[in-house]
C-alpha cells in the first residue's frame, strides 16, 4: 500500500493519558476511588500528557539582548561570585516586610486565599501603586472595564506604565510580554491559564504544573518578577498540585473573614527572607489600608476595669503584639463542665486548668471556663499561658487586674514560669502602648538591662508569686 493511501486513523499517534488527583496532583496510570497519598475520594480524573508540539517556549526573545544563557558546569562554591540582589521597595511597608525587604528581581511569588477576601484588590493597589515601573496585569477571570471599575474604586491613580491584559493562553500572553516588555508581570489566576504543550482543561493538575513551570523559566531567564494568585480548597490548601508550592520561591497567604475588615498577609514559604513574617491590613471601601501598629486594634477600649481580662505580650512571626485575653468562669448547670476556647488551643487550656486545681487548689473541675481571644487572632505562642491563667482567675474570684498591666510568660505543668524568647521585643511594644508594668519569668532577666525600659519589669518564678502581686 502507498504511503498516501494509509488510512488517517493509522496516521494518528495514539494519545497517551493518565489519571491525576485534582487534589494533591498524584498520578496513577489507573483511576481510583480513593487517592492513595492524600486520602480523598473522587478526585481522580483522565488527563491528556503527550504534547501536541515542540516545547520551545515562546518567550526566548524577550531576554534582553546580549544575556548570557547559564551554562550545567559545575563550579567549585568559593569561586562563586555573589552579587546582592537590589530589591524593589513598594510603597506597602506591610507588603515590603512580608517579602523580606521588598521584590526580589526574577522571583516567583504565589498569593493564596478563600473567594472574595480581596487577593485581586491587592494584586491591583500593588499593581497601581508601584512608581516607575511597567507592569503588566493579567487576568482570566475579569474584562477590562470590571478591572477599570476596581481601579477607579481603589482611588489610585491609573498610571500609563501599568498594562491590562485579559488573556488566558500562556502563548498569548508572552507574545505580549515580548510587545510590552514589563517590569513586574501579576497573574490572575493561575487555575485559569492553559497552555497549548497539554491537552488538558484549565485548572487541572497538568496545566497549572505547566504553565507554572513556564512562567518559572520565564521569570528565571528574564529576571522578571513574577507575581501569581491562586485558588484554594475547601480544607484551606492551595489548589492544585503540591508541588506548586514547592516549584515558587514565596508563598503568602491572605487570610481574614469576609465579615470582618481585618486581612492578615502571611508568609508561609520565603527564600529571599524570614517565612514567620506577617501583614495586618483594613478593608474599606476604597481598598485595603496597612495597620502600621496592629496591637491597637486587639486591644479593646473600656472605661471601667473589667474582671477575666488580661493583656498578652505574643510574638506572631517576627512581630511583636499586644493582644486581649478574655476569660469568663461560672458555675455549672449540667453534670459535665463546658471547656470552650476560640483563637487557643483547647488542649493546652485543659493543661493550664488542670495545673490551677493540682497544684493551687482552685476548684475548676465544677465551673465552666470560656476563653476568647480578641480581634479574632488564632494564636499559638507558649507566651501568652501567664495572661491566660491571669485572665481565668481574675473571672473566677471576680477581681479586675490592674490596670496597665501585660503578661509574657511560659507555664510549667509544676506551675513554674519559663523564659520565652525575644523578651525585649515584647517588653518594647508594651512600653509604646503605654503599658505601666509587664509580668516576665525572672529566668528572663539574664542579661536584660532593665533600665534602658520605662516601663515596670516585674520578674516571677512561679504561679504563687503572681497570685500574691495580683491578688494579695
Amino acid at each position: 500500500m502507498h504511503q498516501d493511501e494509509i488510512p488517517y486513523f493509522r496516521k494518528m499517534a495514539k494519545s497517551k493519558s493518565a489519571y491525576f488527583c485534582q487534589s494533591c496532583g498524584y498520578e496513577s496510570p489507573k483511576w481510583l476511588g480513593q487517592c492513595p497519598s492524600c486520602k480523598q475520594w473522587n478526585t481522580f480524573v483522565e488527563e491528556v500528557v503527550e504534547k501536541t508540539s515542540s516545547r520551545v517556549p515562546e518567550w526566548r526573545s524577550t531576554a534582553p539582548a546580549g544575556t548570557q544563557k547559564r551554562t550545567n558546569k559545575a563550579a567549585i562554591i568559593h569561586e562563586i561570585v555573589y552579587h546582592e540582589e537590589h530589591r524593589t521597595l513598594t510603597p506597602d511597608k506591610e507588603f515590603n516586610r512580608v517579602l523580606g525587604g521588598g521584590i526580589v528581581p526574577g522571583s516567583l511569588v504565589l498569593i493564596g486565599g478563600e473567594p472574595g477576601i480581596g487577593k485581586s484588590t491587592l494584586m491591583l493597589q500593588l499593581a497601581l501603586s508601584i512608581p516607575h515601573i511597567k507592569v503588566l496585569y493579567i487576568s482570566g477571570e475579569e474584562s477590562e472595564q470590571q478591572i477599570k471599575m476596581r481601579a477607579e474604586r481603589l482611588s489610585q491613580n491609573s498610571k500609563a506604565n501599568c498594562f491590562i491584559l485579559t488573556e488566558t493562553s500562556t502563548q498569548n500572553i508572552f507574545k505580549q510580554v515580548e510587545v510590552v516588555e514589563p517590569d513586574l508581570i501579576v497573574i490572575d489566576s493561575i487555575q485559569t491559564l492553559h497552555s497549548a504543550q497539554i491537552e488538558s482543561a484549565p485548572g487541572s493538575v497538568s496545566q497549572v504544573r505547566e504553565c507554572t513551570a513556564e512562567l518559572l523559566r520565564f521569570a528565571k531567564e528574564t529576571n522578571t518578577p513574577v507575581f501569581i494568585v491562586g485558588h484554594i480548597t475547601k480544607d484551606g490548601s492551595i489548589a492544585g498540585p503540591k508541588v506548586l508550592e514547592h516549584m515558587v520561591d514565596t508563598v503568602l497567604q491572605f487570610e481574614g473573614d469576609r465579615h470582618h475588615v481585618y486581612r492578615i498577609l502571611r508568609a508561609i514559604k520565603n527564600r529571599f527572607g524570614s517565612s514567620s513574617e506577617l501583614g495586618i491590613y483594613e478593608m474599606q471601601g476604597s481598598g485595603l489600608r496597612e495597620v502600621s501598629n496592629p496591637s491597637e486594634i486587639m486591644i479593646s477600649q473600656r472605661d471601667a476595669p473589667t474582671s477575666g481580662v488580661a493583656i498578652a505580650a505574643m510574638l506572631e512571626g517576627m512581630r511583636p503584639l499586644m493582644i486581649e485575653v478574655q476569660a469568663l468562669v461560672s458555675n455549672s448547670a449540667f453534670g459535665t463542665p463546658q471547656r470552650s476556647s476560640t483563637g487557643f488551643d483547647t488542649k493546652r487550656l485543659n493543661m493550664l486548668l488542670a495545673v490551677l486545681e493540682k497544684r493551687f487548689g482552685f476548684r475548676l473541675s465544677v465551673q465552666d471556663v470560656f476563653l476568647n481571644i480578641a480581634g479574632g487572632l488564632r494564636v499559638e505562642d507558649p507566651a501568652i499561658d501567664l495572661a491566660v491563667i491571669a485572665a481565668i482567675i481574675s473571672s473566677q474570684q471576680d477581681i479586675p487586674l490592674t490596670t496597665g498591666t501585660a503578661f509574657a510568660g511560659e507555664v510549667g505543668l509544676s506551675g513554674e514560669i519559663r523564659a520565652v524568647n525575644r523578651i525585649e521585643q515584647r517588653i518594647s511594644e508594651a512600653e509604646k502602648l503605654g503599658f505601666e508594668g509587664i509580668f516576665i519569668s525572672k529566668y528572663n532577666t539574664k542579661g536584660l538591662d532593665a533600665k534602658k525600659y520605662n516601663i515596670a519589669i516585674r520578674p516571677v518564678a512561679t504561679l504563687e508569686d503572681v497570685f500574691g502581686a495580683l491578688f494579695g
